[in-house]
């Protein structure tokens, strides 16, 4: 069976996750904690970043930073994971869905400032599969409004937009390390990119229990103590090391992703180009990172019977989100808000082939004979 991904592993991890289980502190913000968040500081060129034990977290960081409300509105897409709206929801928030684009699956960014109230306090856009929203209409429309911008980019480290990395451009944006994405902490795990110094020092206190710990440490106070709302939102040293193990070969590791996304959009360009199925659009304002590779269908009916002739043929692909507004939890905690000419339709559509670290070429030749074979039936 070609399985539809596996975690990224380069054999670095080993060495580094029994010194810290040897040598090191193996609690949060130990040795490898710190090499991790100079790493991302250096590269994406923000204020702070914090790991943290998931991306969840990082986004319920980001709601309590900005301080969210009962009451107070989030926009957001729709076709997203759950925890771009629970992150809010936590706190008190009403949800406010808007439609995507068709072609990237990503937020409609016109579609935005129709859907702001005076209860809106912020706008989360996704960057889905790893490939960058509009951020300069995104940014552009919360100063307009005086809005925060809370980057959703699990799925994008080392991609980019016109330049700048995601994750850096919103005034908060949060990475993950997740087993299924790119690069990964041993499972689980997450960052929070800090853009806009306001945030720095509250958000070393919120992941602190609340604490002005870090202040002690530093010498800045006699004792530290609690001092504000908080919790335990540190990544495990432990899994700090594996993650290094990870960074240390970030490149390569791109590299080949990027050169898989290409052989699949180089071979099935013929099909699209028949009409049988579409390929998955990048922006040319975006560098995308190969998160995903996926391919959309005509319609449902054809989606499933793709995915039951891959299986037969012992290959694993897989669809992705059920739109969050179309099921029970998002029609008690938000609204969607205008038409949803193209989130339902099309996620009903999507198909993410097998891609990850370590897949062979006969495999992936194997994959794409299968999708030949199916439309050529």
């Amino acid at each position: 069976m070609i399985e539809f991904f596996r975690p990224t592993y380069t054999g670095n991890e080993e060495s580094y996750v029994l010194d810290s289980m040897r040598n090191r502190k193996m609690a949060g913000d130990g040795h490898y904690s710190k090499l991790c968040q100079e790493w991302f500081e250096q590269h994406l060129g923000c204020s702070k970043a914090l790991l943290t034990p998931s991306c969840t977290h990082a986004l319920e960081m980001a709601a309590l930073l900005i301080d969210v409300q009962p009451g107070d509105e989030i926009i957001m897409p729709s076709y997203t994971f759950v925890s771009t709206a629970n992150a809010f929801v936590l706190r008190g928030a009403k949800i406010v869905f808007v439609d995507v684009k068709k072609d990237t699956m990503n937020i409609d960014e016109d579609l935005i400032e129709p859907a702001i109230t005076e209860k809106t306090k912020a706008i989360v856009p996704v960057h889905y599969a790893g490939t960058s929203c509009d951020m300069d209409k995104v940014m552009a429309i919360a100063e307009k409004h005086g809005l925060y911008v809370i980057e959703d980019a699990a799925q994008c480290v080392m991609s980019r937009y016109k330049g700048k990395p995601l994750g850096a451009i919103g005034h908060i944006g949060a990475f993950s390390f997740h087993e299924t994405k790119n690069y990964t902490s041993g499972g689980e795990g997450g960052l929070l990119i800090i853009n806009d110094e306001q945030f720095a020092e509250r958000a070393e206190i919120i992941r602190e229990k609340g604490t002005n710990r870090k202040l002690f440490f530093r010498g800045m106070v006699d004792k530290y103590s609690w001092v504000d709302l908080g919790s335990s939102f540190l990544m495990s040293d432990l899994q700090a090391a594996y993650l290094w193990g990870q960074l240390e070969q970030i490149e390569r590791i791109n590299d080949e992703r990027l050169s898989r996304w290409h052989y699949y959009n180089e071979k099935l360009s013929v099909l699209a180009k028949e009409g049988n199925l579409t390929l998955q659009v990048v922006s040319p304002d975006c560098e995308q990172n190969a998160h995903m590779f996926f391919i959309k269908t005509n319609d449902f009916d054809e989606r499933t019977q793709l995915i039951r002739h891959l299986k037969d043929n012992d290959i694993n692909a897989v669809f992705h989100y059920i739109p969050l507004h179309s099921s029970s939890a998002g029609v008690n905690f938000g609204h969607f808000n205008g038409e949803d000419r193209f989130t339902t339709s099309e996620s009903e559509k999507l198909i993410r082939l097998p891609l990850y670290h370590g897949l062979t070429s006969q495999d992936q030749d194997k994959v794409i004979d299968a999708i030949i074979g199916f439309y050529a039936q």
